[in-house]
């Protein structure tokens, strides 16, 4: 099975992003990738909510959608956008959306965890101000094996991941725009936790450099096996990486070692 991850500097220009989205997906085409996945935030990363709210649409409208279905259609690919924000109402939903290789909506996850956090006195983030969070957790059924969806922040969150692993993973998506001042530190140090405790394959496709005038993001895209190595890495500049993985290394090594199988009950 080859994966191909997507690494993007997305900023305030639309159609800008949109026609690099579509070139990359071709190029992952054209390396015969099985998989591909994008970036969360793949078609704007604004500080103006306005503009993200204009190039905002329902999954029913989205141009991008519409674009990718084509896409995956006439070549018989998986394409996981790995965030397009999607009106609802008065606010947006972070939306991470499978296409099949018919062309059709497979699944979709909304971002449960939100990035409401003050970095420094110059940088914070309200994504609760913005976004409604998702409730539910979503696996997807690959021909190679099962996909669980995540978004960002939810990578900091272990028991989500162990609620997915639970459901005989594969694989978990990490579509990204980790920030620069928190990339640094806890990246790649995260997604290799994530790995080892689930057995899974991480694919972390990211966001790189500087998106607006108050958003820097860490880049450093990443396909990390099973036991925590890093298989592939683009640390900086938009681009694509890929690798040829074994789907089922993970069930291997939950054979070897069964902690997934056990549960620890704590009394105070």
């Amino acid at each position: 099975m080859r994966v191909a991850c997507i690494q993007l500097s997305t900023g305030e220009d639309y159609n800008l992003n949109c026609s690099k989205l579509i070139n990359f997906i071709k190029q992952s085409v054209r390396i015969k990738a099985d998989l591909i996945i994008t970036p969360e935030a793949s078609t704007i990363l604004s500080i103006n909510k306005k503009k993200v709210f204009n190039y905002s649409y329902s999954m029913k409208s989205d141009p991008i959608i519409k674009k990718i279905k084509l896409i995956s259609k006439k070549n018989k690919k998986w394409i996981l956008i790995g965030s397009l924000f999607i009106k609802e109402r008065k606010k947006l939903r972070n939306r991470s959306i499978m296409i099949n290789p018919k062309g059709e909506i497979e699944a979709f996850y909304d971002k449960i965890n939100m990035f409401d956090v003050r970095l420094s006195k110059t940088e914070t983030h309200n994504e609760s101000k913005t976004f409604e969070p998702g409730k539910k957790l979503k696996v997807v059924n690959l021909p190679w094996g099962k996909l669980g969806l995540t978004i960002c922040y939810d990578l900091r969150f272990p028991e989500l991941f162990r609620n997915l692993s639970k459901r005989n993973l594969n694989f978990i998506s990490v579509p990204s725009a980790f920030t620069k001042t928190t990339g640094k530190r806890h990246w790649i140090t995260l997604l290799k936790a994530r790995a080892i405790e689930n057995f899974c394959y991480i694919f972390a496709p990211a966001q790189t450099g500087k998106n607006n005038t108050k958003r820097e993001t860490f880049g450093h895209s990443a396909i990390i096996s099973p036991d925590g190595k890093i298989l592939k890495l683009k640390k900086n500049n938009q681009g694509v990486i890929y690798f040829d993985i074994d789907p089922s290394l993970p069930m291997k090594l939950r054979q070897k070692i069964p902690s997934l199988n056990y549960r620890t009950t704590l009394k105070d």
